[in-house]
């Protein structure tokens, strides 16, 4: 290696190093925050709390490589033009690409690294940190109920619609299934508002319901009815549940039972899982398109229906053809049967529509997470070749202009690829484009950046623009 790659390779390494530490150290600290209701309170020991900042460091590299690439880059190329290094390494017949043969070499190799991080070290610390969260979880019951779905406490399942109050305690609209021994779901019950109340001398939790109703299945034996099930109705105006803590707290961290999400799957997982759910989607919307077909009566219809005529020519968009076969006391009876199918299939209509949008946003988070891992594989070489050529045009270093450009250019690549990604899961984009937009913007950037370096121009040509926009006006006149 020659002297100057020598010089320009460890120029750009110890500020990438120093940049990589310090945006990750302040990644991590606003890690801990927003998963600070996780971890506190918990009286948990520093090893758990270790494990949970090492297992999340890896998922922070695609956010903190970029920033770290693009601030090197200007940084190492500014301070060169600044300090009119770089002049006189032009000077003596060295291009701008030559110069940065070394770190090309260098952030090459990155792009493999990264490659590797997101294929494999990714995914097992999002199955390690997944899990781990899981079993936080449950040290402390409150934090294990979230808003708007089931919850599984113990041998219940509990739903609100809304938590409240200092500590969180304070439940709005409660539905809990409760299950016995052999995992039948036989009681449930619902009120409009509780409270959590730990009492820490027994060791229990209180859950306080007011206002609700509490419904029972009764099992009894030479039951074989199964249209008719005795069960009890109970109203209440206060209703305690109380739940032994002593099972709860003993909690295996190391229990790992989590395991099938997008984000736990490397590319060739990924692959498999989204041809296994686009085939299992396919025979949905089939079966779903029979049953629905069935359902509206139209095939009962055709294969029953004795009016006059021959069955095969029979007009189904013609009503009144066909309520002429009926008794005028019939028709209103038909029409509001009609009527209330149409609706009924209306609202199944909808239903569907809802459940078919969420697999189909399962399929498109699976195919972003795969192509993704592409996407973010190239992006320091990209991004370096960006950040270079524009240190060396705005030749300045130091935490000025550089910190200033390098963030711009940053915010401007981390939004465009959130907002494509969100477009991408709600299908209003292929889930291809949406994973590489991002970088099919910055990429051009990049090369009109490094030509207008390598030729010693500014950004913009700004007497040319404004000669034109005078001469415009001229013209006008």
């Amino acid at each position: 290696m020659k002297i100057l790659d020598r010089y320009i390779l460890d120029s750009y390494l110890t500020k990438f190093l120093s940049f990589f530490v310090i945006i990750m150290v302040v990644f991590i600290f606003q890690t801990i925050w927003m998963f600070i209701d996780d971890l506190a309170g918990k009286e948990l020991d520093a090893e758990i709390l270790f494990k949970f900042i090492i297992f999340y460091c890896p998922k922070l590299i695609p956010l903190v490589l970029p920033l770290t690439v693009l601030l090197a880059s200007i940084m190492t190329f500014g301070d060169l033009a600044e300090n009119y290094e770089f002049a006189a390494i032009k000077s003596s017949g060295i291009s701008l690409f030559r110069s940065m043969k070394s770190l090309l070499i260098f952030n090459t190799v990155l792009c493999f690294c990264v490659f590797f991080i997101s294929n494999n070290l990714i995914p097992f610390s999002e199955f390690k940190s997944y899990n781990l969260r899981k079993n936080l979880a449950k040290v402390k019951p409150t934090l294990a109920i979230t808003e708007g779905i089931f919850n599984n406490l113990g041998n219940m399942n509990i739903k609100v619609d809304d938590k409240y109050g200092t500590d969180n305690n304070k439940l709005n609209d409660v539905i809990i299934h409760k299950t016995n021994k052999y995992n039948d779901n036989l009681t449930v019950i619902k009120s409009k508002s509780g409270q959590l109340v730990f009492d820490e001398f027994l060791d229990v939790l209180n859950i306080n319901l007011n206002d609700g109703y509490r419904y029972e299945e009764i099992l009894t034996e030479g039951n074989n009815n199964k249209e008719f099930k005795p069960h009890t109705t109970i109203k209440f105006d206060k209703h305690t549940i109380v739940f032994d803590l002593k099972k709860f707290y003993e909690v295996d961290f190391s229990e790992e039972k989590y395991n099938n999400t997008f984000r736990m799957q490397n590319i060739k997982q990924l692959k498999f899982s989204v041809d296994s759910l686009e085939k299992k989607l396919t025979q949905q919307y089939q079966n779903f398109s029979e049953s629905f077909y069935k359902r509206t009566g139209i095939y009962s219809f055709q294969t029953s229906y004795k009016g006059s005529g021959n069955i095969d020519k029979i007009d189904i968009n013609n009503h009144n053809t066909i309520l002429n076969d009926f008794e005028d006391r019939y028709k209103i009876p038909i029409l509001k049967s009609i009527q209330r199918n149409i609706e009924n299939q209306r609202v199944t209509l909808s239903t569907q529509k809802t459940n078919f949008f969420v697999r189909n946003k399962l399929i498109n988070l699976h195919k972003l997470s795969y192509y993704e891992k592409f996407a973010i594989s190239i992006s320091p070489l990209i991004l370096f070749i960006l950040g270079s050529s524009l240190g060396a045009i705005i030749r300045k270093g130091g935490f000025g202009y550089p910190v200033v450009f390098a963030l711009m250019v940053f915010l401007i690549y981390h939004f465009i690829g959130t907002f494509s990604k969100n477009a991408a899961e709600d299908g209003t984009i292929s889930a291809t484009f949406g994973s590489i937009i991002s970088t099919l913007v910055i990429f051009p950037l990049s090369i009109y950046l490094f030509r207008r370096a390598s030729q010693d121009k500014e950004i913009f040509n700004i007497e040319f623009f404004s000669s034109k926009i005078v001469s415009f006006f001229k013209l006008k006149r």
